[in-house]
């Protein structure tokens, strides 16, 4: 493969770093992970990346010709400056990410959000690959969302449109972490689904996901709660069942406002699969009344976790975002 073709791509995690080599068509030629460290402060963290980079250069022959970066918080893609992360040591305020990357790699270096890059990476690379108009709900830790219009995925004046995860859903619900109540992500992100199971499993009501988890209320997860309500736990079911019909309020009232052509969930907690889908389908089809959703598809990613990772090789192949751009252009 010629080395002009090689991109390269990160997705940045509080966790987790990863890191890969591909080309513009989504084949990955290596790929790696490493922890994140983010308590030893941004310098070190990008300076890790840096020579993720340059290992897996040495590795695959080619030095990548772009850089394209999933972050978990506010960016500035056009400065390619981090605004603010809460989730990581610092909140990396005004960290100049791309030119510091660039003068150490070499290469051209851009950086968006880290859902707006996994909707990037389906859009391109997934289910939204032959679709106009699209909606992507990330559901993991958090909920993030990216909005795909007439072939653009939107981003708004800081990166930021897409938020969707914070629409919203009960006006005296719970606190989010962003300071609203009610959120979606308050209300059906991993954690809250976790919480839902921890109730039920030291109220006695869940005596399937208590086997499953091996008595260990540590062993509590999405997964093993669609485990428990496939095997019979009746409470757990019906608790996924809420939190899902909770998520099909989030969806239809996206669907309501942007009639898109496919809404696909993607991250960990989407891995429940039907769990999670049916019930959001009706209750699509049941709160969008202002038009028919027959030809409305709700799907999961076809590309799974590895969104993030391509949509950052894709976010690398972009020639130029452009002066006060609020949408980016495939």
């Amino acid at each position: 493969m010629p080395e002009n073709e090689i991109l390269a791509g990160i997705d940045l995690g509080g966790t987790t770093i990863t890191a890969g080599l591909g080309d513009c068509s989504g084949n990955i030629l290596q790929q790696r992970c490493i922890p994140t460290l983010s308590e030893n402060g941004p310098e070190d963290v990008i300076g890790r990346m840096a020579s993720l980079i340059k290992n897996l250069a040495q590795e695959v022959g080619f030095k990548p010709k772009a850089l394209g970066i999933g972050i978990p918080g506010l960016v500035d893609p056009l400065l390619g400056k981090t605004l603010f992360l809460p989730n990581m040591h610092t909140q990396w305020r005004g960290v100049c990410v791309s030119q510091i990357l660039e003068n150490s790699l070499g290469c051209r270096v851009r950086i968006l959000n880290d859902v707006r890059t996994a909707t990037l990476g389906e859009m391109k690379f997934g289910l939204g690959k032959n679709v106009s108009n699209m909606v992507f709900f990330s559901l993991g830790t958090g909920i993030g969302g990216g909005i795909v219009m007439e072939g653009k995925l939107l981003l708004g004046p800081l990166g930021s449109a897409g938020e969707i995860g914070h629409q919203t859903i009960l006006p005296n619900g719970p606190y989010c972490g962003c300071g609203n109540q009610g959120c979606l992500e308050a209300l059906c992100s991993g954690p809250a689904i976790i919480a839902e199971g921890v109730r039920l499993f030291k109220s006695g009501q869940a005596p399937v996901l208590v086997k499953i988890c091996s008595n260990d209320v540590r062993n509590v997860t999405p997964e093993t709660m669609a485990q428990a309500a496939r095997e019979g736990d009746e409470a757990v079911g019906a608790g996924i069942f809420h939190i899902a019909t909770l998520l099909g309020i989030g969806v239809a009232n996206m669907v309501t406002s942007l009639h898109p052509e496919l809404v696909v969930l993607g991250g960990g907690v989407s891995k429940m699969g039907d769990l999670l889908l049916e019930p959001v389908r009706n209750v699509v089809r049941k709160r969008v009344r202002m038009f028919p959703v027959d030809d409305v598809r709700i799907e999961s990613s076809s590309v799974g976790e590895g969104a993030g990772l391509l949509g950052a090789i894709a976010l690398a192949d972009i020639k130029n975002l452009g002066a006060g751009t609020d949408e980016l252009h495939l």
